[in-house]
């Protein structure tokens, strides 16, 4: 894409809640319990069986209220949870303008050790540089694959850490543990080793606080995310559209891989009648 080659991110579907809910609730509005073609929700009020009801897959109560009469409140009432691996920090910025949806995202703050501890283990190699890059390729950091693309993300982030380290007297104390600081002295002149004892060492909390500068668009996030149905059609109407960024079609093209089919029949116009 654009002479750059990127990885797609997965997705996983964590959980579904069913549509009995939707249907118990838009029954409820109408007092229409007798006419619903699922047995558990005719009999609700009488004889509530909730794993019945949860195993719902149709109901022409909820297509005839979403694509006739459009009242799409009562399909909030269903939801998914989504695993999203792979995705960038650029598609996150754009994902989280969908306000109604619950989302946890992983955290630069507290998962950036590796990267510092490589920038410090760096420092103690004839070849700095090349140090970090091998390190940091083996992370798998970035949503670009190309590795001559990488190579020039990865210098940035050694330059500013380079800029940073020269100006900073208490940068190590900032980016190492304590409880590691003797590492230094006992693998000085050995990057490698002091590496891996850093690695195998107590990450420092919060390290991110000084160093999240160096993270680009281009870094990698996962996340959950929890989408009411509603929610998700205007995901889906907004994000799987040639208008979209094209990272951002991507991840709703690999949502709307794993999202069952009895949802997208209330909410995408392709599945309808399937």
């Amino acid at each position: 894409m654009y002479q750059i080659a990127y990885e797609k991110p997965k997705v996983a579907l964590l959980q579904e809640s069913g549509l009995g809910v939707a249907e118990i609730a838009a029954r409820t509005c109408y007092d229409s319990f007798e006419n619903s073609e699922n047995a558990s929700i005719r009999n609700a009020m009488q004889n509530l069986d909730i794993d019945a009801i949860n195993r719902i897959d149709d109901s022409d109560l909820l297509s005839n209220l979403a694509w006739v009469h459009h009242h799409h409140s009562i399909i909030e009432h269903a939801t998914l949870s989504y695993l999203i691996q792979g995705t960038s920090r650029g598609v996150l910025q754009e994902h989280a303008r969908h306000r109604l949806q619950a989302i946890s995202v992983r955290s630069t703050r507290y998962t950036m050790s590796s990267v510092i501890n490589a920038f410090v283990a760096s420092i103690e190699n004839g070849d700095p540089f090349s140090f970090f890059l091998e390190k940091l390729l083996a992370l798998n950091l970035f949503v670009i694959s190309d590795q001559d693309y990488l190579a020039i993300e990865i210098r940035a982030i050694f330059d500013k850490l380079i800029f940073q380290y020269k100006r900073d007297s208490e940068f190590i104390d900032s980016a190492i543990a304590k409880s590691s600081l003797g590492y230094l002295r006992e693998f000085k002149g050995n990057a490698q080793n002091l590496y891996d004892a850093l690695e195998r060492g107590k990450k420092k909390r919060n390290v991110g606080d000084k160093f999240k500068h160096i993270v680009s668009d281009n870094w990698k996030v996962d996340m959950v995310v929890t989408f009411n149905i509603r929610s998700l059609k205007n995901y889906f109407d907004l994000r799987d559209s040639g208008a979209a960024w094209f990272q951002i079609q991507w991840l709703a093209q690999e949502m709307k891989k794993v999202t069952p089919v009895k949802y997208l029949k209330l909410i995408d116009k392709k599945y309808r009648e399937s």
